[in-house]
């Protein structure tokens, strides 16, 4: 059996305790080395390094083995569950984790309702539809992160406040609230939300 479990933002505090007994309970556990950092009070499990090419997941033995497979945040929003399901069909199950877009809504107080959600690792999203939208949070990577979404704001003279929240539920977490004008170029592991300014 594969399980895919999300640890939420890092902190195992917000582990949901599902996750908990799927890692306590594991033969091996698959992650990042931060995340097998993060996980190594939990379980006595072999540790494994993702490989770096997702499709080298699909040979992994897991017959007769609790095989579990770390995701950052959880699984199902822009994490690897999609691809875990598209490839290990019914020998997968998929627990849930606090998403980072669910902790920095938290923690600036902001309800997520009609909230757009999107991603910009590995793409380039349609700003032009993207900024129509009055509240949006994104995940970043470190080609399009803080500032160059400022910079598509300023670039359409849009009166909009930037949310960054960088290391969520970490000892160096950081919330920033600010104007696209200024917004700096270097963030840490961080999310973005945006609103209408007024």
């Amino acid at each position: 059996m594969i399980t895919v479990v999300g640890i939420g933002p890092g902190d195992t505090k917000l582990l949901i305790n599902e996750a908990k007994v799927a890692i306590s309970t594991a033969d091996r556990v698959y992650g990042s080395t931060r995340q097998l950092q993060e996980i190594a009070e939990l379980t006595t499990a072999t540790p494994m390094l993702l490989p770096k090419k997702l499709a080298d997941l699909k040979n992994i033995p897991h017959q007769n083995q609790n095989v579990v497979i770390l995701a950052s945040g959880d699984p199902l929003l822009y994490g690897i569950g999609n691809w875990a399901m598209a490839n290990f069909a019914k020998d997968v199950r998929i627990i849930p984790g606090i998403s980072a877009i669910q902790m920095m809504f938290h923690q600036i107080k902001l309800p997520m309702n009609d909230c757009f959600i999107t991603s910009s690792h590995g793409k380039t999203p349609n700003f032009d539809f993207l900024l129509q939208h009055e509240k949006v949070a994104m995940v970043t990577d470190t080609i399009i992160g803080p500032y160059e979404i400022a910079a598509e704001i300023l670039k359409r003279n849009l009166q909009k406040i930037i949310f960054i929240g960088e290391n969520l539920s970490s000892k160096e977490e950081r919330i920033h609230k600010l104007k696209p004008e200024d917004v700096a170029k270097k963030y840490d592991m961080n999310v973005v939300v945006i609103i209408d300014e007024g």
